[in-house]
């Protein structure tokens, strides 16, 4: 780890620290001509029903898909939170690595915050997760050790990244939102430094064996991750006839839609510690699509 580099984040992050409560202009409400999610990302762009919506049908669309992704992003803080805390009590204070998560670990947290103070602004109410997600989320935290905790926690934040890239860069996006993605992606510019050190760590210790298990942890966290976002209860509340057989469909093309955009850092994040064998490509292909 180069101590000088991490040294200067640090004073960074002291000295220019990027406030949530003043850095974003929650006083300023949507306009008409605001959205909330760009269409390319929504699951109906693409399908016949999508061009029977209206206007308010699919900002609304926007806006409840929108908030399961912020949901997600705060779900992947917090389990990287968890890591961090693990981790750090392996370090003495003086160290400077422990000095550091102890700078993102504050930054974290106001993340989390501000998750949560966004979804309140646009009027958003999470869709409970399903047992299968519950179970995955307190398995993951209570048995995964750290270093799998970190792969996973490390493949949301690169997924759910890209939203918050194609948010931030929409020229319409409600401007509260567009500062929030912008606070965000300044901060993990810096918190990807430690993480991609700490990855080396992890991955040049790692055999066969445990390559081929961080990768299952990696596909099944995205997997989590992507079912959160594609929900029938989001068609029943912009009004849809038939809601379930509009899941079927946006489930279908939402997987597609997935694999093409928001994959790719994912799979060279992987591909970089040869986390594809003959052990788990036909999975990545088989459940997320992926072109490996």
């Amino acid at each position: 780890m180069d101590v000088i580099e991490i040294e200067r984040l640090i004073k960074i992050s002291k000295e220019h620290p990027l406030m949530p409560e003043t850095y974003i202009p929650w006083h300023v409400e949507p306009q008409p001509e605001d959205i909330f999610l760009p269409e390319t990302l929504t699951s109906l762009q693409g399908l016949q029903v999508y061009d029977t919506l209206t206007p308010i049908q699919k900002l609304n669309l926007g806006r409840h898909e929108l908030v399961q992704v912020i949901a997600s992003y705060a779900w992947g803080e917090c389990l990287f939170c968890l890591f961090m805390t693990r981790h750090i009590l392996t370090l003495p204070q003086d160290n400077v690595e422990h000095r550091f998560l102890l700078r993102e670990l504050i930054e974290e947290f106001r993340h989390q915050e501000m998750f949560g103070q966004a979804i309140l602004k646009i009027g958003g109410q999470p869709i409970k997760q399903s047992r299968m997600h519950k179970f995955f989320g307190e398995f993951s935290n209570k048995y995964l050790p750290a270093d799998y905790l970190f792969m996973g926690s490390v493949s949301v934040e690169l997924v759910t990244d890209v939203y918050g890239n194609y948010a931030r860069r929409a020229p319409n996006i409600y401007p509260v939102l567009k500062k929030m993605f912008d606070l965000h992606n300044i901060e993990e510019g810096r918190h990807i430094l430690f993480t991609k050190s700490l990855l080396k760590t992890y991955s040049e210790k790692a055999g066969y064996i445990k390559r081929t298990l961080y990768s299952y942890v990696i596909l099944f966290n995205i997997f989590f991750v992507r079912t959160m976002y594609v929900k029938k209860e989001i068609y029943e509340r912009i009004g849809l006839e038939n809601p379930e057989q509009v899941y079927k469909l946006a489930s279908r093309n939402f997987k597609k839609k997935f694999s093409e955009t928001c994959l790719k850092d994912i799979i060279k994040f992987v591909d970089d510690w040869k986390g594809f064998n003959g052990a788990t490509r036909w999975a990545w292909r088989w459940i997320l699509g992926a072109r490996v």
